[in-house]
């Protein structure tokens, strides 16, 4: 994974429900584990745009439900700030749901637009983007 320039405030915590964005399946997802996060002992982990999150898929597809399921953090609705100055704010929280940890996405488009961060941290779901704000 590629390191991100921006600093990003964490608005996702354990435990939180996110809509996936793609056609995979799965409609809303909770995460139990942020991959690669450290913390303090007793700190809530929690997960911001361009992170790597382990789910729970809560609805969609009967195959789908109650699986295991990586996935990528691609719109949050907490602002975050760009090296630029300019803060950057989605409607709504969103993930894409992975095949594997290496980044391959499991569906074939995403709906809405994702952070041009995400764009290159992970090229693979980059490219399923329509457009990345």
């Amino acid at each position: 994974m590629k390191a991100l320039k921006a600093r990003f405030t964490r608005a996702l915590p354990h435990e939180a429900r996110v809509d996936a964005c793609d056609n995979s399946g799965a409609k809303v997802v909770k995460i139990f584990c942020v991959v690669g996060h450290k913390t303090v002992r007793g700190r809530v982990p929690s997960a911001s745009i361009g992170d790597l999150v382990m789910c729970a898929v809560k609805k969609g597809k009967l195959e789908m439900r109650k699986t295991v399921v990586p996935a990528v953090i691609v719109r949050q609705r907490k602002e975050f700030r760009r090296p630029d100055g300019t803060r950057v704010q989605f409607e709504d929280n969103a993930c894409v749901v992975l095949k594997d940890e290496k980044g391959n996405p499991k569906g074939t488009f995403i709906k809405g637009p994702i952070a041009k961060e995400v764009a290159e941290r992970w090229p693979a779901v980059a490219k399923l983007a329509s457009i990345a704000l």
